[in-house]
């Protein structure tokens, strides 16, 4: 039986999803073990997406093929018995024939910055805290010149054999002012990502907005279509996995 769900993590302890050489600490491997512990057998846990070291997710979806004779509801809290508290299956359901990567439509990501003139304990591992203000014009505007299908090779590399090309329906960002200074949110949709594509598309809109490089120069790099080795990559603690779009 093909099963498929929704998982969520603090990936603060993990060096990514993805399973690694041995015993390093990943979100498939911690999966993969805790079914394993309730089967006694094998099994390869499959991701909608692959994130990074130190990012997190509440909406990551995952399929793994498992033989069980209970409901899925027993099969959801024995899994997550054996988990991390950092890491839980959020629900849990038969699927058969679904794949969790190659049937994803899109993926939703969000990236959390603290604008303050002091550090705040519990967003250390939540969000990317900038000592500078931010302008709000640079940002928006930015970020509207990323909606649409283009080519985005200036902001990250594809998997072997993939071209660059990416659609991105969701380009935004929104601030609240809280008692600690501004929460700035960039909400980003797309088809899928490069790697680290969403990390260097926020921290060369920081950039614009911190008034390091002006917006034109920000359109003629990402026009250019060529990774730089001077487009630096955002902290990896403010980025969220947020969902994954399915036909269903």
């Amino acid at each position: 039986m093909r099963w498929r769900a929704t998982v969520a993590y603090d990936g603060t302890a993990y060096l990514g999803f993805q399973r690694q050489i041995g015993d390093t600490p990943t979100i498939q491997l911690a999966l993969e073990r805790a079914v394993e512990r309730i089967s006694g057998e094998p099994v390869t846990v499959i991701g909608a997406g692959r994130t990074d070291s130190g990012v997190h997710a509440t909406g990551q979806v995952i399929h793994f093929d498992l033989d069980w004779s209970h409901d899925e509801r027993a099969l959801l809290k024995a899994i997550n018995a054996h988990l991390p508290q950092d890491i839980a299956l959020q629900d849990l359901r038969p699927a058969p024939g679904f794949h969790a990567r190659f049937d994803a439509q899109a993926r939703l990501y969000r990236y959390r910055i603290i604008a303050a003139d002091q550090r705040h304990p519990l967003w250390v591992h939540r969000a990317w805290h900038i000592w500078r203000g931010l302008d709000a014009d640079g940002l928006h505007q930015a970020a509207a010149l990323l909606l649409g299908e283009h080519d985005f090779a200036a902001f990250g590399h594809a998997p072997s054999g993939e071209n660059t090309i990416r659609r991105v329906s969701v380009s935004e960002w929104r601030a609240e002012r809280e008692a600690y200074g501004l929460l700035w949110t960039y909400s980003v949709e797309a088809t899928a990502f490069l790697h680290h594509m969403v990390r260097r598309m926020v921290a060369l809109q920081v950039t614009v907005a911190q008034g390091r490089m002006t917006l034109a120069d920000f359109e003629a790099l990402f026009r250019r279509a060529v990774l730089a080795d001077s487009v630096t990559i955002a902290p990896p603690q403010g980025l969220t996995l947020e969902a994954v779009r399915y036909r269903d």
